[in-house]
């Protein structure tokens, strides 16, 4: 039987194995042959402190902040590269044989609705394609920041999400782009990625350094994913005045501390709340999460963006069950953990 990786509660993980469904509809079922975690969303199940909020209230769009007491994990594992091995009896778009890219979680097999698949091209590599959706929220965020040509672009926080965000910075003519990151692994690839400026917080005042690197005017956009609150304050700090300071991580609750008076009263800046798959769309009806999709996807597949050194290093998927924790104990490990399948 097929196995998957489960996630039972806060740092309990174990292998599952599960039987294969019958197709129905437009499904298609996948072999997986790699695939790829999310660090930050993910982590907050693992680690879990997504518990602290409770359960969300969609009838009125709020965290009840009363947990259950019922110990919860979450989804491990976000997308998958593989093979359509069986199509459902009113496919159209798909066959037997395709290779395509679609979400999902560490298993060897999925069943998908062919409309959330997509077929890949020859040429490009599992790698980058798994990169679809840090680059989904990358762009989301760059375009909420409101990044021009010419502007001066900070990143703090540099996963995956941050390296997608250097490189359309980049790509979208910023005239410097500065990163800000502990792990010196992240700051070598966004400087191979167009990063101009790599800072390490822990050694140095980063909203101070990035007011130097600008000629004191600090960044015009300020790009924030690292989750911390160090980072928010380098962000305010370090913001030109009347700039955009974007918030995009998903960070459990600050502790005391933060100071929103201070260089927040003197810059003024926008603080802006970032989210792809928050629909609609800042720019809605022109723009949606299926436009940022497609719009990654082009990018992707053209080589304007790429994700072949963010997903490293590559581990066997029977390895998981003694790797995947390490991206919580050991982050200077895995920039972005991908997976073969045997």
């Amino acid at each position: 039987m097929p196995k998957e990786l489960i996630c039972d509660a806060p740092g309990k993980l174990r292998w599952n194995e599960y039987d294969e469904p019958a197709l129905t509809g437009r499904q298609v079922r996948i072999r997986g042959r790699h695939g790829a975690a999310k660090h930050g969303t993910e982590l907050a199940s693992f680690k879990g402190y997504a518990a602290q909020r409770g359960p969300y209230d969609a009838v009125h769009g709020v965290w009840t902040y009363a947990p259950t007491g019922e110990a919860r994990g979450g989804m491990v594992g976000n997308m998958v590269v593989g093979e359509v091995v069986e199509v459902g009896p009113e496919v159209e778009a798909l066959a037997a044989g395709d290779r395509v890219l679609a979400h999902g979680g560490f298993r060897q097999t999925h069943v998908c609705d062919e409309r959330r698949c997509w077929k890949l091209p020859a040429e490009l590599s599992w790698k980058s394609a798994v990169c679809l959706d840090p680059a989904d929220f990358a762009l989301g965020a760059v375009r909420d920041g409101q990044v021009r040509v010419g502007d001066a672009v900070a990143v703090l926080g540099i996963g995956a999400i941050g390296l997608m965000a250097v490189q359309l910075a980049v790509a979208g003519g910023a005239s410097i782009v500065i990163v800000s990151d502990p792990l010196p692994n992240r700051r070598v690839v966004a400087e191979r990625l167009g990063a101009d400026v790599a800072l390490d917080p822990s050694t140095c005042d980063v909203g101070l350094e990035i007011r130097k690197a600008t000629g004191n005017r600090g960044a015009d956009v300020v790009i924030e994913y690292s989750g911390t609150a160090a980072a928010m304050q380098a962000a305010l700090r370090g913001v030109a005045f009347g700039g955009n300071v974007v918030a995009g991580a998903f960070p459990p609750p600050y502790a005391a501390g933060l100071d929103l008076g201070a260089e927040a009263h003197r810059h003024i800046p926008n603080i802006v709340f970032t989210r792809s798959c928050s629909e609609p769309n800042r720019d809605h009806p022109r723009w949606d999460e299926q436009r940022l999709l497609a719009t990654c996807m082009k990018m992707l597949v053209e080589g304007t963006i790429g994700g072949e050194e963010i997903v490293t290093p590559v581990v066997p998927f029977d390895d998981l069950l003694t790797e995947y924790p390490r991206i919580a104990t050991e982050p200077d490990t895995y920039i972005k953990l991908g997976t073969e399948y045997p």
